[in-house]
């Protein structure tokens, strides 16, 4: 692949990311902007709230596929090294969180994480959920145990790969995502939630 149609490829993953899920179902199934019911927010966890369970299983189900297929087209397709793969994975993030047609007013880019990580590395997504189950368990909390997860993903790559600039790439991504939950991580450390 050449440097343009690289520099294409990463430009159309920004707008994969500007597919928002959250906001297309709500208005679809129930006629309603996403960003004004329940939390405001346009993820899976408020739409299943205010749509309902289909909500969150197709929101949840979009936002996963979309970094999920940049990540693979990176990958399967056009061949590209680790390194370019996950521009094309901080892309899809960086669209999902900075939506053009929404304002640069996104989601929270949890799902698109995931999805982003699995077809990545299956094997890290893998420990990164043992992890979060773990922590789940022992703290109660969603938001904790799935952000320290998510900040575990490039220190358990580069532990089993030391592959360092990958590991940067990755953290760089998983820092993105965990800053975007700060006000999240606000209310549950100071008891609100």
């Amino acid at each position: 692949m050449g440097t343009i149609q690289l520099v294409l490829y990463l430009i159309s993953c920004y707008f994969i990311g500007n597919i928002m899920t959250g906001y297309l179902v709500a208005k679809w199934l129930k006629g309603v902007d996403l960003r004004t019911e329940g939390t405001g927010n346009i993820g899976a966890r408020n739409a299943g709230r205010v749509i309902g369970p289909w909500g969150f299983v197709l929101t949840l189900a979009g936002d996963l596929l979309k970094a999920a297929l940049a990540v693979q087209l990176a990958k399967s397709y056009f061949g590209l090294p680790p390194t370019l793969q996950l521009a094309a994975f901080f892309m899809v993030i960086a669209g999902h969180l900075w939506p053009v047609a929404l304002k640069f007013h996104g989601g929270k880019g949890v799902a698109s994480f995931i999805g982003g990580i699995l077809v990545f590395d299956w094997k890290i997504a893998a420990a990164a959920a043992v992890l979060f189950l773990l922590l789940f368990a022992i703290r109660r909390s969603l938001t904790v145990a799935g952000l320290i997860a998510f900040l575990a993903v490039p220190i358990l790559h580069y532990a089993i790969y030391q592959m360092l600039t990958v590991a940067l790439l990755l953290l760089l991504i998983s820092v993105l995502v965990v800053y975007v939950q700060k006000d999240d991580l606000a209310l549950r450390f100071t008891g609100k939630t």
